[in-house]
């Protein structure tokens, strides 16, 4: 019983394709519309003065090509020079910026880990070389569990002699 219902719902999934695909193909190819009468756009040509004055009456500023050539230009130089100076000035306080960090050791933290948070506080560049760096001397097995505050003006020898026994 089984298997004529289901013969039974094939041939009638493959009837009805079959009809909608020959209705498809062999049907009208455009649709029309049961609204025969062309509707043309209303358009006026308006002058190039027109459009400007209604643009403005909105608000909108208009300008020519070189217009807004020459305005991009004298905003970019006067970017550049507000760049200069500010580099200048940074460049005279002569001041270097110190970062403090408190790091918690926890237990299960690695020195991969220890790096990674020194890096992400701006103390190391790198936290792959401090990790390197614990490994050439054979301590990472002695990191010690605790927080520490750690500046970023301390060397590599510094930062690994507090965080580790």
């Amino acid at each position: 019983m089984m298997k004529n219902s289901l013969r039974s719902f094939a041939s009638g999934l493959l009837i009805a394709t079959t009809l909608i695909g020959a209705v498809y193909l062999f049907g009208p190819s455009k649709a029309e519309s049961s609204d025969h009468r062309e509707k043309k756009p209303d358009t006026k040509q308006i002058s190039e003065k027109e459009m400007i004055d209604q643009l403005a009456s909105k608000g909108y500023v208009i300008h020519t090509e070189d217009e807004w050539n020459k305005k991009t230009a004298a905003a970019a130089d006067k970017e550049k020079a507000d760049e200069e100076s500010e580099q200048k000035q940074e460049g005279t306080s002569g001041e270097k910026i110190v970062y403090r960090a408190i790091l918690s050791v926890s237990d299960g933290m690695t020195s991969i880990d220890v790096g990674n948070a020194l890096e992400n506080a701006k103390i190391l560049e790198n936290g792959i070389d401090f990790y390197k760096e614990v490994e050439k001397r054979g301590l990472e097995n002695d990191l010690r569990p605790g927080t520490f505050e750690i500046e970023s003006g301390m060397s590599m020898d510094k930062i690994i002699s507090i965080i580790f026994e």
